[in-house]
């Protein structure tokens, strides 16, 4: 049965995920433990478009898991990578700057919290990843190569040196030099990768001169902490070390000629075969300026998607768009969008919206899949996001008044209300476009200013008849509240769409606004009461 349902794999659709899962099995037969297998260079900040790697293979492993398979999940952190470049968004550019060419992990954090700026970026992924319900196994490569724990690793690359040449020359237009090594050393006196490789004596010595200090000397692999791997060498070596049965990669690997190309060769020397994978699109924003890059330090991180998507609607994002698909992260009015695609999925999972049974298989493993731990017992009562919205502007962005405004919900439920509603207010605040957002007139603004041809007596009557709607509000519902106030405008002779205007100017300050009986309907009849009879009392 299903860990998170409790279903068979007979009820389920086939999602991408699980097409991987079977495609797993069937290339890599039955196994006591399956390796899947995700990582970066913790270069700067984690964005989102590296996270889409991590809860690709998440899904992945879940649907495994769900087939009863035993797996294990492990997330590399490259961080004995040379640091080539200081992102944009870093403080103390100058003193990161003196670090270049270091390995990323001796390179202090800037911020002063970390020992390393590594571990800086390391953590702020490995704190927030748990809150999208993701737990790998993290390996730390600083660690694994200064432990000279690849010693037969690299002796074995020394030893196939040729025949690793031969591989990568195939995807190269022009060879390596004849005096090419696959082993590279930061010196040991000025931590810095501008070595050069002199000599090997057959066994573990490696002799190397610093074109940066000039030291020179000859180290064991056995007992150093200098010497590693490059990558389109170290990424394969790993395979085979770990056991790896499925890593994804981006476009830029998976390109003709990229390191998976080569990785697929390579590993068949460390005595492994390439594990199952599949590219990864790239991953763009809207609405909130810039474009994705680690170089520049303009990111997105998941940490930043997490202020305006809860975390389920988060995962739904990824869990509903195939991974070889490029999609945009909206933070303008498409988040409404979403939020409504997402409660939508909600009720399709429940019974509660009836589709097609294809279209509803689908959209059912949708939601099982985004779903942070376990999907609910029964369907959870659902708040539209754009209704919080309205609800906190009107209430001024107390989250808390406006989650006791919904005394049946149980603990559980309340307390994901109020991550919605925290998203809601985040994305208000920050991203809605100006004519979206409102906050309710008090009796320290200004009289309004309307933005009508209705003259100033008609706008008195306008007023007055709304008033008068307001003392039966609590016999209307949004339909019947519609059109008492259609008759009031009526009744004055005033047009409809004057009405509106009036009645905005004098609520919010503006001539338009939500819409206008729900909103009505959400502020109450106190409220509206005291707000009509100022006007009405000022205006005299």
């Amino acid at each position: 049965p299903d860990l998170y349902t409790g279903k068979t794999m007979e009820d389920k659709s086939l999602h991408w995920a699980d097409i991987y899962a079977d495609k797993i099995i069937r290339e890599k037969g039955e196994k006591e433990c399956y390796t899947c297998a995700s990582g970066i260079t913790p270069s700067g900040t984690v964005h989102i478009g590296n996270f889409r790697e991590i809860i690709s293979v998440d899904l992945v492993v879940r649907a495994l898991r769900e087939r009863g398979k035993n797996v294990r999940f492990i997330y590399s952190w490259d961080d004995y990578d040379v640091f080539r470049k200081v992102p944009k968004n870093m403080p103390k550019q100058e003193e990161l700057a003196s670090y270049l060419r270091k390995p990323i992990t001796l390179v202090p954090d800037p911020y002063g919290k970390e020992e390393s700026y590594a571990r800086h970026h390391e953590k702020e992924i490995e704190e927030i990843l748990p809150r999208v319900g993701i737990f790998p196994e993290y390996l730390y490569q600083a660690q694994r190569y200064r432990s000279s724990l690849y010693a037969e690793e690299m002796r074995t690359a020394l030893v196939k040196r040729n025949e690793i040449r031969s591989i990568l020359d195939e995807f190269r237009t022009e060879p390596l030099e004849e005096d090419w090594w696959p082993i590279s050393v930061f010196c040991t006196k000025c931590d810095r990768d501008t070595t050069v490789v002199e000599g090997w004596d057959g066994d573990y010595g490696i002799t190397y001169s610093c074109e940066s200090c000039g030291n020179h000397e000859t180290i064991d692999l056995k007992h150093t902490a200098a010497a590693k791997l490059p990558w389109r060498i170290d990424w394969p070596m790993r395979w085979a070390r770990e056991k790896v049965d499925f890593e994804p990669a981006g476009k830029d690997h998976h390109s003709e000629g990229g390191s998976f190309d080569t990785a697929r060769k390579v590993v068949q020397i460390f005595g492994w075969e390439a594990p199952v994978s599949f590219q990864y699109d790239f991953i763009s924003i809207k609405g909130r300026g810039g474009k994705i890059s680690s170089s520049s330090g303009d990111v997105i991180s998941l940490a930043d998607v997490l202020e305006v998507y809860q975390p389920e609607v988060a995962r739904f994002l990824f869990a509903g768009t195939r991974p070889n698909t490029e999609f945009a992260i909206s933070f303008d009015l498409d988040v409404l969008k979403i939020y409504e695609d997402y409660d939508r999925c909600e009720r399709v999972y429940f019974g509660a919206e009836a589709i097609n049974e294809k279209k509803r298989e689908k959209e059912r493993r949708i939601y099982e899949l985004s779903q942070v731990e376990r999907v609910p017992d029964k369907m959870p009562p659902q708040i539209p996001f754009r209704h919080l919205c309205n609800l906190l502007q009107v209430n001024s962005g107390d989250i808390q008044k406006v989650v006791r405004s919904f005394p049946e919900l149980s603990k559980d439920q309340a307390q994901r209300l109020e991550v919605r509603c925290t998203c809601a207010w985040n994305w208000i605040t920050k991203f809605s476009p100006e004519d979206f957002r409102f906050s309710l007139r008090t009796a320290s603004d200004p009289v309004p200013v309307f933005e009508t041809s209705v003259n100033a007596s008609s706008i008195r009557a306008v007023v007055a008849a709304v008033r008068a709607v307001v003392d039966k509000l609590e016999t209307y519902d949004e339909r019947t509240l519609a059109e008492a106030l259609y008759n009031a405008a009526a009744s004055v002779g005033v047009e409809a769409t004057e009405m509106f205007k009036i009645v905005y100017s004098v609520l919010i300050g503006k001539d338009k606004g939500p819409r206008l009986a729900s909103f009505m309907l959400i502020v109450g009849k106190d409220r509206l009461a005291e707000i009509l009879d100022r006007f009405l009392e000022t205006s005299n």
